[in-house]
């Protein structure tokens, strides 16, 4: 994958140079984005959640104090999230009628504040349609490369185009569908729909691959390095991870296959039709 000297994003809020004194209250919004990215890691973060008392303050700290990796990988997010406005500006016109509206990314490091509520680097990144704005903490790369075994910059990517998805899923109505079908359902109907819309984000980030690939060179290697992270992140591998049984009544983001799966279905096609992971369960 070939993003130096590529366009970077205008879109960027990098709070990084800044320091959190405490989360915020959560609210009952926060808590089920918090909870739904503690599962996407395989954490128990309910003693998180329940110290999450109080305001946040931040103080700015001088840019300059980020270190060399910090800002490459700064580069790179915003390099990446100009490929997603590049597409997406133009695909979701094409192929649905609605317009597409840039979101902004936030960059972070430890804790931040979203319209969302509070939420710390080990709960990786998420979308928050409340403001439309994906927040990420850069050093989840790491972890990603570290605790995963999935790096490569097609795989960050890969993470990147996820989160973005979420964001076609609010433009084009789903996310609010989605959550009015939540309140109204069991556990096991709730967390079957919190996996069919992950799916389908997953499908949207492999039609960004697809319709990127020619601009930033993504080559077969860089294919299978986004497949690994696919497959990284599903339920089954981070509960076996975290020592415990896989159950998949109780899974929010998928198996790993089907995570691979509907990626590549993405990738392959570059329709948004494709991608209906509800209608293929019935909805």
């Amino acid at each position: 994958m070939e993003w130096r000297g590529q366009r970077g994003s205008s879109n960027i809020d990098d709070r990084r140079g800044m320091s959190a004194g405490g989360i915020g209250g959560l609210g009952l919004v926060g808590t089920l984005v918090v909870l739904a990215v503690g599962w996407f890691f395989g954490i128990d973060i309910s003693p998180l959640v329940g110290a999450m008392q109080g305001e946040t303050q931040q103080t700015q700290v001088d840019p300059s104090q980020l270190s060399p990796e910090q800002r490459e990988s700064g580069e790179f997010v915003s390099t990446v999230l100009a490929s997603t406005e590049d597409v997406w500006q133009k695909v979701l016109p094409e192929q649905t009628g609605v317009q597409y509206t840039d979101p902004s990314m936030v960059l972070y490091s430890g804790q931040v504040q979203s319209a969302c509520g509070g939420a710390s680097a080990a709960m990786g990144p998420f979308y928050c349609p409340n403001d439309q704005k994906v927040y990420l903490d850069t050093s989840f790369f790491s972890q990603m490369q570290d605790r995963m075994g999935a790096g490569g910059d097609f795989a960050y990517a890969y993470v990147i185009s996820h989160e973005i998805g979420h964001h076609i899923q609010n433009l084009i109505g789903v996310l609010p569908k989605v959550t009015q079908m939540r309140q109204r359902a069991s556990e096991a109907d709730s967390n079957a729909l919190s996996v069919l819309t992950e799916l389908q984000a997953d499908c949207f980030a492999g039609i960004w691959g697809r319709q990127a690939s020619q601009n930033l060179k993504i080559t077969q290697e860089d294919f299978s390095e986004a497949i690994g992270a696919a497959g990284a992140v599903g339920d089954d591998r981070l509960m076996e991870g975290a020592g415990r049984v896989p159950m998949p009544d109780s899974f929010t983001h998928g198996s790993s296959a089907d995570r691979q799966k509907w990626f590549a279905r993405g990738f392959e096609s570059g329709e948004i039709a494709k991608c209906n992971t509800f209608g293929e369960a019935g909805l």
